[in-house]
């Protein structure tokens, strides 16, 4: 009787989804325990191929769609890979610390295009070595084709603070799949 005031997820509703990542081969990337809360309508809360799949949807809906790599986290760019020397980098040095731009590195070799509202790179130190340091400027999940099982939780509309601010209400804007 009620099913006719179920709001269905349209621009500017909040979506709460609850999720499961996995590569192709359906090893768990992530399955976080609470859901992850997004304002739909192109405000890049989620991927765009995610959101025209629940466009129109209601609570309950269910699906699995899989992202090619274009369509996540990008192709791996072997560009982004750089070997710098140890000598730029703090101690402790540890596999898996991550930095915005290489520290002390001339503004020049920083940039990665000539738009300056780019965010800033994030490099993760893959490996260390010697007096040499390698560093990774690819998403962890770039080149990968992800699966994605999502379950619509809740939707309700968004607020005019909301929309304003283009995220939902005490979050901050969520990617899938950062650590």
């Amino acid at each position: 009787m009620f099913d006719k005031f179920r709001m269905k997820i349209e621009k500017n509703t909040i979506v709460s989804l609850r999720y499961k990542l996995t590569d192709a081969q359906n090893n768990v990337i992530e399955e976080p325990d609470s859901p992850m809360v997004y304002l739909h309508g192109g405000y890049e809360g989620t991927f765009p191929k995610i959101e025209t799949l629940l466009d129109g949807q209601d609570i309950g809906y269910e699906a699995t769609i899989q992202l090619e790599p274009s369509e996540a986290f990008g192709e791996y760019d072997p560009e982004l890979l750089k070997i710098e020397p140890r000598t730029r980098f703090p101690e402790p040095l540890e596999i898996g610390m991550q930095f915005e731009g290489i520290p002390d590195a001339d503004e020049e070799s920083t940039q990665t295009s000539d738009d300056s509202d780019d965010e800033p790179l994030i490099y993760t130190v893959t490996d260390v070595a010697d007096n040499q340091v390698v560093l990774d400027g690819n998403h962890p999940l770039a080149g990968m084709a992800l699966r994605f099982w999502v379950q619509v939780e809740d939707v309700r509309s968004a607020t005019d603070d909301e929309i304003e601010n283009r995220h939902p209400e005490g979050s901050e804007s969520f990617t899938f799949g950062m650590p």
